[in-house]
């Protein structure tokens, strides 16, 4: 169904006041204030971008047997959640299981319009981490390698060019010849599950590294005052931070501060969200962390111990959740889901994340509750097409 010509209107998230859009085809003609909107009209904001995701609702993006059916119903079931740009996050694995998986992601947008509008390209996260226990997290040491520009050839061949994202550790004594080849190419490098020092990120960041990888996690339990990576990122004004904001993760206090060290400007907010996420509390089997258990409060960990195994939350709940442990407004918090994540989300068709004249219509109207853990998705547009509501 298209969306020319149709007529949108809601509460705008910053001033509380009514808004009015004007859709024509897959863009947004025109905005301006609206008189006289109804107070239960909801919000309309930017749909909701996700830079990190390796599955949802049942949907394994990592399975080793990915297929292009199971990327689709993802992409249907994230549309649910107010997502309407995402990048598939492939992790460390067998070379040849990587780039099945993204051949299968490439297969997918080719064959389904919903995927090809909502793939915003790749994220590959490894398999050049660091190997030590604690920095790897739940990324298989079998498979952790030195950073290959060949193997990222390869990457780009199998997804018909969709890689767009990078997490790399760099430790590795090839890292920042690899870091500048790829930012030459267009592709965003992230610095995430290391124990590099302070350095060897300054090196990274030179050579071209643009953002941090889930700041705060996939690093050892213990770490030196200082110097350690975390200050290092932290301090770092040429990183943008992604965050996960599941109150699982990081404490509230520590949300905190790294958003007052970052700026708005420079954080992200990431589900990180695995295949159990969506889904009833209860055990479940995967391939990455075996056995898992997802609790009544999200929280997913390996069955019978402390560990975290993953995500499990949506980005419509990190952002509800972002703001009640950094006292954010709702319009801060969502800049942390929109606009910010669409300046790497590879955006080839126009602005992202943003309400605005000629931006892609891409739309949520949603409810809110001060204090409520998740955005209550009303309806969605995606390209300008209502798909949701």
């Amino acid at each position: 169904m298209s969306g020319a010509g149709a007529e949108i209107s809601g509460i705008c998230p910053a001033t509380g006041a009514g808004l009015a859009l004007r859709l024509e085809g897959a863009r947004i003609a025109a905005l301006g204030a609206a008189e006289g909107v109804a107070e239960g009209a909801g919000y309309l904001a930017p749909g909701l971008i996700d830079l990190q995701l390796n599955g949802f609702g049942g949907h394994d993006l990592n399975s080793g047997a990915l297929t292009p059916d199971t990327v689709s119903a993802l992409c249907r079931r994230l549309l649910q959640e107010g997502v309407t740009r995402f990048l598939p996050t492939i992790i460390t694995a067998a070379p040849e299981a990587m780039c099945d998986a993204m051949a299968a992601i490439a297969r997918a947008c080719a064959q389904d319009r919903i995927a090809q509008a909502m793939v915003a390209g790749i994220h590959v996260e490894g398999p050049a981490l660091d190997p030590e226990d604690g920095p790897r997290g739940a990324h298989p040491a079998e498979h952790v390698r030195p950073p290959d520009l060949a193997e990222v050839a390869r990457w780009q061949a199998a997804s018909g060019g969709r890689v767009r994202m990078v997490t790399l550790s760099p430790h590795w004594p090839e890292a920042p010849g690899v870091i500048a080849a790829l930012a030459a190419q267009g592709v965003h490098v992230a610095l995430g599950h290391t124990g590099a020092g302070p350095a060897q990120i300054a090196a990274a960041v030179d050579a071209g590294a643009t953002l941090s990888t889930h700041l705060g996690n996939g690093a050892a339990a213990m770490l030196p005052r200082h110097p350690n990576l975390i200050w290092a990122q932290l301090a770092e004004d040429r990183l943008t931070a992604t965050l996960i904001a599941d109150g699982h993760h990081l404490p509230a206090e520590t949300l905190t501060v790294f958003l007052r060290a970052k700026g708005l400007e420079r954080a992200v907010l990431v589900s990180d969200a695995a295949a159990p996420g969506g889904c009833a509390p209860g055990i479940y089997c995967q391939p990455i962390g075996a056995e898992v258990e997802l609790s009544p409060e999200g929280r997913l960990s390996m069955r019978g111990t402390p560990y975290l195994a993953g995500a499990a939350r949506s980005l419509s709940e990190n952002v509800a959740l972002a703001m009640r442990m950094a006292g954010l407004t709702l319009a801060r918090a969502l800049r942390l889901a929109t606009a910010n994540p669409a300046r790497f989300a590879g955006d080839d068709d126009g602005a992202g994340g943003v309400l605005a004249g000629g931006a892609r219509a891409d739309l949520i109207r949603f409810d809110h509750t001060p204090g409520a853990g998740r955005l209550t998705i009303r309806e969605v547009w995606l390209a300008g097409e209502k798909v949701v509501g």
